[in-house]
């Protein structure tokens, strides 16, 4: 007996998580049109695929010229 009402707890929660996980993904997955009065973020236009290791290659190149802090030596 005590088994079955284990069993049948465990399928109620399992049904309750189910419900709430596909109502939660059914509300991400909607896709809202903006409204009229506000404006589109000027978005830039998508790096064709040679531009992308170009601009990847740049990024690091970037980054490896900027010196390095230094901590303070301050006792």
């Amino acid at each position: 007996m005590r088994m079955i009402l284990g069993a049948l707890a465990l399928l109620i929660v399992l049904a309750i998580v189910a419900m709430l996980a596909k109502t939660q993904l059914s509300s991400t997955m909607s896709v809202r049109p903006l409204p009229a009065d506000v404006p589109a973020l000027a978005a830039p236009a998508p790096a064709g695929p040679l531009q992308q290791p170009q601009q990847f290659k740049q990024a690091v190149e970037g980054l490896m010229q900027q010196p390095r802090p230094m901590p303070d030596d301050k006792p």
